[in-house]
């Protein structure tokens, strides 16, 4: 990490070094910073989608990995992604136009009966932070807002959280409905939340449980990369 001292101006920074100054930046939170990082590149002519990748999803990739080896903490990587976002938020409109395709969709959300949602929330943002588009519900979803959401962004992916052992049961009534309605296939379902283990996913017929923030990303990228394949070879 930079010395206080020594105020780094980025746009006098080669290119190799302003993306390695934006890993910093972004595993340090700071958002102002990112967004003059993501203009720089931009005004130097790099493709969004090139940003997206190489300064902010290659950040956040380190971000990631160090909060799953518990060297971050949950604090400390909800500020890397609101910096992450700050990014996004210039190049979103800019992806859009160009129809880069992100890795996949996901929708998310916290289950019936429960409000609790900063590991949703954390899920969230690192999964936009490696590049996927993200359709958060919020809380206290009954399954019509799931159903309807995937349908109605043709999603690849259903995330559901819950952080109440009364609660919990409540995702396998969104996979059964899905089951009933000849649908749970064209999806992947993933679950998280504290009191969830990797028993209780299997008993209600989740594609995979999901400890933390991480491991949800890392789950997803395997799911979609097969996804991706399989179509190949159709």
């Amino acid at each position: 990490m930079a010395d206080d001292n020594d105020e780094i101006i980025l746009s006098e920074l080669d290119d190799e070094d302003l993306v390695q100054q934006m890993f910093d930046d972004l595993y340090d939170g700071l958002k102002e910073e990112i967004e003059e990082g993501v203009n720089i590149l931009l005004e130097r002519g790099w493709e969004p989608y090139r940003v997206l990748t190489e300064a902010l999803v290659g950040g956040m990739t380190i971000v990631g990995r160090d909060f799953r080896d518990g060297i971050l903490f949950v604090p400390e990587v909800l500020l890397a992604a609101n910096a992450m976002k700050g990014g996004m938020a210039i190049l979103k409109p800019l992806l859009a136009d160009t129809g880069a395709r992100t890795i996949g969709k996901m929708v998310i959300g916290t289950v019936k009966g429960d409000i609790h949602d900063i590991g949703k929330n954390l899920v969230g943002m690192m999964m936009e932070g490696a590049g996927f588009e993200i359709i958060d519900l919020g809380i206290n979803n009954p399954v019509e807002n799931y159903l309807g959401a995937l349908k109605e962004h043709d999603a690849d992916i259903l995330g559901m959280s819950a952080l109440l052992t009364t609660t919990m049961p409540y995702m396998k009534v969104v996979i059964d409905t899905m089951v009933e309605q000849g649908i749970r296939d064209d999806y992947v379902v993933l679950v998280g939340g504290a009191p969830l283990n990797e028993e209780f996913g299997k008993a209600i017929g989740a594609d995979a449980y999901c400890r933390d923030a991480a491991v949800a990303v890392e789950t997803a990228k395997e799911f979609m990369a097969r996804k991706h394949n399989q179509a190949r070879a159709g």
